[in-house]
């Protein structure tokens, strides 16, 4: 389907439009469109909207996939894989593996945006990553042509993969095949998804000793699903209440050197070890330290339950979020001698 001036769905609430926009629900569908010309540069290809920051009206064609469908490809008695259509929404993925006992995707519950904008990311979150999850990916190019890039292939990093190049940008993503476990297991190694669930530090020592599969005995999918959603839900504003791309920043990884200087003036700063040589740094705590959290500029806030969080709180436009962003970074830069990167996709004109 072709649309002229379309509304761009956006999850700030910005309203935005693109000169072109093409929705196919096939492969052969987009095939067909590539074949009569009907996509062409400069294009867009985009999810949900979830982690875009438009500037303005979209000059452009913008291609969004909806292929739909969850298929079981082959299964084990201890795996499953699926292969999932890039369209699907990503949270129900989730409840669809959770209803059927596969573990994997739970702590990555209630993140919003489509199977394949996920696969483009690498979303994450409480320890886990969708690059962990994944097989390969089917895609198609402006040309045409068909390829399926294996999990090494696509080049993985902390929310960044192959897809994110510029040169790339002319490759869709149509279909993602992703493995799940069927052995029971959990990955509750955040103290936040502990305290929601109410596991007592006996319990915790306990699981140390014991075999994944016995750890937590009578703890189910659906309720880790449910804590992870919970914890979401009171830190991170829903987008239809409050416009928001969800997380906007990374959490920076800087040399142990420079980390241990900071360290020395906040002894108490929270930090994750990377490696022998790297830590990374939560950029909210960074942020609130520098006075942003609930702080507003002009018609755009950082949130004040997470300071990650940029919203908007009423008639604001991409270039006052960008303002903050700036202003945000300039601070945390000044003080820490940090740079926090966006998280959040800029697409100007």
């Amino acid at each position: 389907m072709i649309f002229e001036n379309y509304p761009i769905q956006n999850t700030f609430g910005f309203r935005v439009k693109a000169a072109r926009y093409v929705d196919y629900a096939s492969e052969q569908e987009l095939l067909d469109c590539l074949e009569r010309g009907e996509v062409t540069e400069p294009l867009l290809h985009v999810g949900a909207g979830s982690n875009l920051l438009f500037t303005g009206d979209y000059r452009g064609t913008i291609l969004h996939c909806s292929i739909g469908g969850i298929a079981v490809e082959r299964e084990t008695d201890t795996a499953v894989q699926v292969a999932v259509g890039a369209g699907v929404v990503w949270d129900e993925f989730v409840s669809h593996c959770v209803a059927r006992g596969w573990y994997g995707a739970e702590n990555l519950t209630l993140i919003p945006g489509e199977v394949g904008a996920a696969a483009v990311q690498n979303i994450g979150a409480y320890g886990a990553e969708v690059k962990d999850l994944i097989h390969s990916v089917d895609t198609i190019d402006l040309k045409g042509q068909r390829r399926t890039y294996l999990r090494k292939e696509c080049q993985y990093a902390y929310r960044d993969s192959l897809f994110k190049r510029p040169e790339m940008k002319t490759t869709f993503l149509t279909r993602v095949h992703i493995i799940l476990s069927k052995v029971r297991g959990f990955n509750l190694g955040y103290g936040a998804i502990m305290q929601q669930l109410g596991i007592t530090e006996e319990e915790q020592r306990a699981a140390k000793t014991a075999s994944p599969s016995e750890a937590y005995p009578g703890l189910t999918l659906a309720e880790v699903r449910s804590a992870i959603m919970a914890i979401r839900q009171s830190k991170l504003p829903d987008p239809k209440e409050l416009g928001n791309a969800g997380s906007f920043f990374k959490n920076p990884v800087v040399m142990r050197e420079q980390f241990l200087g900071i360290q020395q003036q906040y002894p108490l700063m929270p930090f994750y070890e990377v490696d022998a040589d790297h830590v990374k740094i939560p950029a909210g705590w960074l942020i609130e330290q520098c006075g942003w959290k609930g702080r507003a500029l002009g018609p755009a806030a950082v949130h004040s339950k997470q300071a990650l969080v940029l919203v908007n709180l009423g008639g604001a436009v991409g270039a006052d979020i960008v303002a903050l962003s700036e202003a945000v970074r300039h601070d945390v830069m000044e003080r820490f001698g940090v740079e926090i990167e966006p998280e959040v996709n800029l697409i100007e004109n």
